[in-house]
């Protein structure tokens, strides 16, 4: 028989998880504030549990997919976790996710922090993985039951490591959707619309792992040859696009952000180095 397993918080996130668990055979208990969110999955095969208490009762794996961590709090502060394993899907800081992680283990419980990467829709599809850290004998142990959620990356035994790379990568696509849409109101103050910069914004993004590797290179060493794409030449054209922006009359804030970055390299001496120098302005706020 497959491993039952519980999913406590039904949002978008929460109902792709069980969905997923359900269609691979999971006996799926199922628990959330607001009840009705249960209905379809109900239909689809799941058990609802009357409560938070009876909901981890019912599984020895419980998966939370909540707001934040003090959600976890806040629910589960009366129910007895002894012996069970709790793998927090839910975002919150690094440190608090290790906080957790000890409140967790005096209930007796062991805990599994984890961070997933891909929207809704594309759970348990090929498209999806998600990074775990924690209780290293309690991922071994249900490995195979958190694939069916997504690819499954262990991190190690430090819970902050999962919040840390899910923060990371959210890092990244929050300010690479933010400049899309600054650069998309930067060509539609000339009359351009959306439709018509898509397919240029995509080659960009798409042409922008190729930077990658040799970045990463330049920096673990420390190294930053300035042969390319100079702070001082990068950092002009960075003031470019503020002055375009201006002139267009958008809010100015993010190209400013990131001028800023290059305005302090180039006071910090990397002015001839390359870009990838800018990671040290970054460490030194």
């Amino acid at each position: 028989m497959s491993t039952p397993v519980t999913v406590l918080g039904l949002g978008p996130m929460g109902r792709g998880m069980a969905r997923a668990l359900l269609a691979a055979g999971h006996p799926t208990t199922v628990w959330n504030r607001t009840p009705g969110r249960a209905d379809e999955l109900v239909t689809a095969g799941a058990v609802p549990a009357g409560s938070p208490g009876a909901a981890v009762a019912a599984s020895p794996l419980t998966i939370l997919s909540l707001t934040d961590y003090q959600a976890m709090y806040d629910i589960l502060g009366d129910v007895d976790l002894a012996g069970r394993v709790l793998v927090n899907l839910s975002s919150d800081t690094p440190e608090r996710t290790r906080e957790a992680a000890t409140w967790a283990a005096g209930r007796g419980a062991r805990f599994v922090a984890g961070g997933v990467m891909v929207p809704a829709p594309l759970l348990g599809t090929d498209a999806a993985y998600v990074y775990y850290s924690g209780d290293e004998a309690a991922f071994d142990e249900y490995a195979g039951v958190l694939a069916r959620i997504g690819r499954p990356h262990r991190l190690g035994p430090d819970p902050a490591l999962a919040q840390l790379y899910y923060q990371a990568n959210l890092d990244m696509f929050l300010t690479a959707l933010a400049g899309y849409l600054h650069a998309t109101a930067l060509v539609g103050s000339a009359g351009v619309s959306a439709a018509e910069f898509a397919p240029w914004a995509a080659d960009l993004f798409d042409s922008l792992s190729a930077y990658l590797p040799a970045a990463a290179g330049h920096i673990d060493s420390g190294e930053h040859p300035g042969t390319l794409s100079t702070v001082r030449m990068m950092g002009a054209t960075a003031d470019h696009v503020v002055g375009a922006s201006d002139a267009a009359g958008l809010h100015t804030g993010l190209p400013a952000a990131v001028r800023d970055l290059y305005d302090r390299a180039v006071a910090a001496g990397h002015a001839t180095d390359n870009w990838t120098s800018l990671i040290d302005v970054i460490r030194t706020p």
